[in-house]
């Protein structure tokens, strides 16, 4: 098995509140993998460790066999929706991502329109951001995490406010991109998206994780 991200003994406490608790996992390339639990389970949390945006109180995290904080401060090959994607509402799809894609200059605007049209987008709209539906700031968090082709995606309720087109879309877009050899963690309360899309799946209870399935239906 060759393994993405690697979380041995993570634990996560902000003075007396555990959030997580004694993590290990092992999230295999290639797979769609699924996280449930309820609000305030740690499901979360446990991303946004994985991102390197918050540090962990102790154990460790590898990607792609490099360790997080000792390696490198923030992993380079990974795509990230957490919570609502954050936009500048004055400006149009293709402004907010070409800001975000100027910070590494790595990618060229051809390519920040194809990332934009995949999610079923247009990227030569005049239309603000501002005035989009919670949907449409759905599909352009998912633009601007993929346009860098990263080969992690990190994706904390990705179908949030998506119409029943927009979820088919949504689930065949990420199958693709499984497809084409991406790892996919993914978070959702939605026991039909976590039956269709994952290849195992993990319940998070008070930071305590479990695995409950692994292999596909």
């Amino acid at each position: 098995m060759c393994v993405a991200i690697k979380i041995e003994n993570v634990s996560k406490s902000f003075r007396e509140a555990v959030v997580l608790s004694n993590v290990n996992i092992e999230f295999e390339k290639g797979k769609v993998h699924g996280l449930i639990g309820r609000n305030g389970s740690g499901k979360t949390m446990l991303m946004k460790c994985i991102c390197g945006f918050v540090p962990i109180s102790q154990g460790q995290i590898i990607i792609n066999g490099k360790r997080l904080k000792k390696d490198f401060d923030m992993p380079k090959s990974i795509g990230v929706i957490i919570e609502t994607p954050g936009f500048l509402p004055a400006y149009t799809a293709y402004k907010n991502l070409k800001f975000l894609a100027d910070i590494q200059g790595k990618i060229s605007k051809q390519e920040i329109f194809d990332a934009i049209s995949r999610v079923g987008l247009d990227p030569k709209s005049k239309k603000r951001v501002g005035k989009y539906s919670l949907g449409m700031r759905q599909r352009l968090g998912l633009a601007q995490a993929i346009m860098e082709d990263p080969d992690i995606l990190i994706l904390d309720e990705p179908m949030n406010g998506l119409d029943k087109e927009g979820v088919a879309d949504m689930r065949k877009y990420l199958l693709d991109l499984k497809a084409s050899g991406k790892t996919i963690l993914i978070a959702s309360h939605s026991a039909e998206d976590i039956d269709v899309m994952c290849d195992t799946v993990h319940e998070m209870d008070k930071g305590l994780l479990k695995t409950l399935r692994v292999g596909k239906l």
